[in-house]
């Protein structure tokens, strides 16, 4: 299938059967995820992937009781840094070093470009941006499960500090951005499921300068 016929295909599911997703499959959506661009290449969040059912339910009942949550085979919850700092940059940076085999003048350089202008920065500017970067990422997340043949729901509906509890993401500085329910389709009870895919046309869409 073409990456366009898929496209078409996917949509925001609005109810899930409870079936249990593949492994293999789950783990090359979060391949995905992985392989997804950010800015500077600092790939500033963390992915939590929650199959316990308790947990899920916790979420549930602070996302707009929403029975994807539950009814879904694997939860992916999207958390970016609550700011950046010294070490995290320089990680991703020497890990870039250590992975490509070299320092690079230029690279290095712009190492300390960002030293000298993220960290001091207001945290929330900070968050903001790194908030930013795992939306890229959700969309290659819900790309790939299309590619798998598994169904997703993008949500944005659920209250923020209330996840970051559940999950005790502060300690590790994070704050949760997206949920992403993954897994297969209740045709009989979406009512989403068989009315056609709405977008703008292209003429409405887009401008050529």
């Amino acid at each position: 299938m073409e990456y366009i016929d898929i496209l078409n295909k996917r949509y925001a599911t609005k109810a899930m059967n409870g079936k249990v997703a593949p492994q293999e499959k789950i783990d090359k959506i979060l391949e995905a995820i992985r392989l997804a661009p950010t800015s500077s290449g600092l790939q500033p969040f963390e992915v939590f992937v929650i199959t316990d059912q308790n947990v899920k339910a916790k979420i549930r009942e602070i996302a707009w009781n929403q029975s994807q949550i539950t009814d879904c085979s694997h939860l992916i919850i999207f958390a970016a840094w609550d700011n950046y700092t010294e070490d995290r940059i320089n990680h991703m940076f020497d890990l870039t070093n250590e992975v490509r085999g070299f320092k690079n003048e230029g690279w290095e350089n712009y190492r300390q470009q960002l030293l000298s202008s993220y960290p001091q920065r207001d945290s929330e500017k900070n968050f903001e941006h790194a908030a930013r970067q795992t939306y890229i990422a959700f969309m290659s997340a819900i790309t790939q499960a299309a590619v798998e043949g598994l169904d997703s729901t993008p949500m944005e509906g659920f209250d923020n500090n209330a996840l970051d509890l559940i999950l005790e993401l502060k300690k590790k500085g994070l704050k949760s951005t997206l949920l992403l329910p993954i897994g297969y389709r209740d045709s009989e009870n979406d009512w989403l499921v068989k009315l056609p895919k709405v977008r703008k046309p292209m003429q409405e869409l887009v401008t050529t300068i």
